[in-house]
């Protein structure tokens, strides 16, 4: 089992920079690959970000590829979503989630937890 908690999100403007934490609970998380997923009014749960075991390979979407980064802290259990040149089509709730496939999974139904959100805004 385990639980995520995100945090970090705000209302921000167009160019500027959000750094989203998401803590796990557990003493499994190195054994999880972690994804970050979007979710805005009215729209389905989109993929922005996936991280291996071992934090060594990355993989991301088209529309976040060059401006966000996905990093982990194994040793405190934490991943992060930099997010850089925020734009306002990046608005939404932001979701990180946990999954034991060992190989790039940007479908929501591959992952075994979810944390409950961090809201990001984006003004222009």
């Amino acid at each position: 089992q385990v639980q995520l908690v995100e945090s970090g999100g705000g209302l921000v403007q167009a160019g500027d920079s959000l750094r989203l934490s998401c803590a796990a609970s557990g003493r499994t998380f190195s054994s999880n690959a972690m994804g970050w997923f979007r979710q805005a009014p009215g729209q389905e749960r989109e993929f922005v970000a996936w991280i291996s075991m071992g934090g060594t390979i990355t993989y991301y979407a088209d529309s976040v590829k060059g401006r966000f980064t996905i990093s982990r802290d194994n040793a405190k259990n934490t991943v992060y979503l930099r997010m850089n040149s925020l734009k306002p089509e990046d608005t939404a709730a932001y979701y990180c989630a946990a999954g034991t496939r060992r190989t790039v999974a940007t479908h929501s139904a591959l992952y075994d937890f979810w944390g409950q959100g961090t809201q990001v805004t984006v003004s222009s």
